[in-house]
């Protein structure tokens, strides 16, 4: 029906690994600073944990990107939110933030990991190089829109607790209210305009303008700083 072939097969089994890594640590990072900072209930939920399976949302994580990745779309797709109850937290405005900004600062961290690594790849048996060179390649990629992506600052997103906890009331509040259609807000855009764009022959792809591109450029910087390029 897709079209599937052993080709495609390679290419997504060079996907599996970053991605499980990518989320797994961006959520186990909430849990872990929320922790630190006075909220055990990630780790009362076993949420403080490395095991993807504790992390995996069923739909989001496994069934929306097989299809859209067999389908040639965009990569989309979410894991189960890490709970936090931010009025456990030590000085929970404050701390809501460091929680927030924790997922896609490990997203970046695991970016340059897996530049670093690719030095490493090179003394790999000939048969491992380049399997191994596109995991890491891939996991440099996922990892960089990650962390733009949940920077946005749209509620439910990482980006918009950072948003909500910097602001001052008056701006604050109201961004807090989008806490429910915030996910269908950039459903919408993430989805819908680019639709709308196909049919009037204009490119509407806000995501690939915020996202895509400057995770490209970003990634080629850590590339060039790694002599790699």
């Amino acid at each position: 029906m897709f079209g599937l072939d052993a080709d495609w097969f390679y290419t997504f089994s060079t996907w599996v690994l970053p991605v499980l890594v990518a989320i797994t640590f961006h959520e186990a990072a909430h849990g872990f600073v929320a922790w630190r900072l006075g909220d055990p209930t990630a780790r009362m939920a076993g949420r403080l944990s490395f095991n993807p399976l504790r992390h995996i949302d069923p739909f989001g994580t496994v069934v929306l990107p097989a299809m859209l990745f067999a389908l040639g779309g965009i990569m989309f797709g979410w894991a189960k939110p890490v709970p936090v109850d931010f009025r456990r937290l030590n000085n929970p405005r404050r701390d809501m933030v460091w929680v927030a900004i924790a997922g896609p600062a490990t997203n970046l961290a695991l970016a340059v990991v897996a530049v670093l690594s690719l030095h490493a790849a090179a003394f790999l048996p000939e048969g491992a190089q380049e399997w191994t060179a596109r995991n890491l390649i891939n996991a440099l990629q996922i990892n960089l829109i990650l962390a733009l992506f949940n920077m946005l600052p749209i509620p439910p997103l990482d980006g918009g607790r950072v948003a909500v906890g910097l602001l001052p009331d008056s701006l604050a509040y109201p961004l807090a209210r989008l806490e429910r259609t915030g996910m269908v807000i950039i459903l919408g855009v993430a989805f819908l305009l680019p639709f709308l764009g196909q049919q009037i022959g204009v490119d509407l792809n806000v995501f690939y303008w915020l996202i895509g591109m400057p995770a490209m450029e970003l990634g080629r910087l850590l590339l060039t700083l790694a002599g790699l390029v």
